[in-house]
């Protein structure tokens, strides 16, 4: 009896652990496809806010912007609050972002409540997320729960376009971010089953360092939008970026050598393989990201494609994204991961490269399948 009891509550566990990581795969599934059903939907955005492309992508370029300016300040808000807290925070501001999207008649609202609330709750989110896993899983099974966290956003970066396409033709872009809040209403319908994760580190608060971050990596991501849109003050913004980035990086070594609390720690980047993997993370995101943004503007307001094609047009982009993930997963074998990288970024950059003379005299948008 004993033991049949033992091995019931086991199996119990087991079930909930589960379920508990298909539910964090959801979230992660949410905060990918959230943008891409922007991309894809933007014509029909501006059209029924009567408002601009520019309008638009400064909305999206903003939520990147608040994000990047506060993911670092949201790693330590959770370790302040509570990182079961911070996820559940995190995911209402998303919630926020994507009913204010449902129900906006203007960009005003879709700047205030997608953009900012949006992008603060993807930077309480993100690094939540990572402590909550960590501290939830043990052994084989954290490896596979990252390891579905990591194909669900390989999942939703396919799929986005696609989907996005489909619901903005047939039905409205609106019910798209509609099905996001459902999720989010899923995923947070299980939050009994997250333990939270102890901090035990310093809890006070470097001010300093959290304000370096908000004006370095802000002014960097404002000054480039900014040159973007042809505005003016865009050497002081990169300027005021690159300083504040640079002063960030001296305060930082300075409180450690203190014994002081850190927004991040420095000794971080003694690592040659951390550093490397964020330099390439950076790029990788970059290229990509500037392009997933670019190519639906120009089907769209360009081509004059509607987001169902459009989201077909890119379809080659992200499906192959996805298959050549899963395929270099199985077939790497004792392969360096360095060398499969740097592959991956010379394919990247013939793409691009060829892109460039084919994007101003391509007539229809499957000439862009093959770079």
């Amino acid at each position: 009896m004993i033991e049949g009891s033992t091995d019931s509550g086991a199996e119990q566990l087991a079930g909930s652990q589960r379920v508990l990581a298909v539910l964090l795969a959801m979230a992660m599934f949410v905060l990918v496809v959230d943008t891409s059903l922007m991309n894809v939907s933007i014509s029909s955005v501006v059209r029924d806010l009567d408002t601009t492309v520019s309008g638009v992508q400064a909305a999206i370029a903003l939520e990147a912007l608040v994000s990047a300016a506060f993911i670092l300040i949201g790693s330590k808000v959770g370790d302040l609050i509570g990182r079961k807290r911070a996820y559940v925070l995190g995911l209402l501001g998303y919630a926020v972002g994507a009913s204010a999207m449902a129900f906006a008649q203007s960009l005003t609202a879709v700047v205030i409540f997608w953009a900012v609330l949006g992008g603060i709750g993807a930077s309480l989110l993100l690094p939540a997320m990572q402590s909550l896993i960590h501290g939830n899983f043990e052994g084989g099974a954290q490896k596979k729960v990252y390891a579905l966290v990591g194909a669900a956003a390989a999942i939703a970066a396919a799929v986005g376009p696609l989907l996005g396409g489909f619901i903005t033709t047939y039905l409205s872009w609106r019910i798209a971010f509609v099905l996001e809040v459902v999720i989010i209403a899923i995923v947070l319908s299980g939050i009994k089953l997250v333990q939270d994760v102890p901090y035990t580190g310093s809890r006070g608060v470097d001010t300093i360092g959290a304000t370096l971050s908000v004006l370095g990596m802000g002014g960097i991501v404002l000054g480039i939008l900014v040159w973007q849109e042809g505005g003016e003050a865009v050497a002081a913004l990169l300027v005021i970026g690159a300083t504040a980035l640079t002063g960030l990086a001296y305060w930082l070594v300075r409180r450690k050598r203190r014994g002081e609390t850190t927004l991040l720690d420095p000794d971080l980047f003694r690592s040659k393989i951390f550093r490397l993997g964020i330099s390439q993370q950076m790029l990788q995101q970059i290229a990509l990201g500037g392009t997933m943004i670019a190519l639906p503007i120009y089907l769209q307001m360009v081509l004059e494609y509607n987001a169902m094609q459009a989201g077909l047009s890119l379809a080659p982009l992200s499906l192959s994204m996805f298959a050549v993930a899963v395929l270099a997963g199985k077939k790497a074998g004792d392969r360096r991961p360095s060398g499969i990288i740097l592959c991956g970024f010379v394919l990247l950059t013939i793409g691009i490269a060829a892109l460039i003379p084919i994007v101003p005299r391509a007539e229809f948008g499957w000439a862009l399948v093959v770079p």
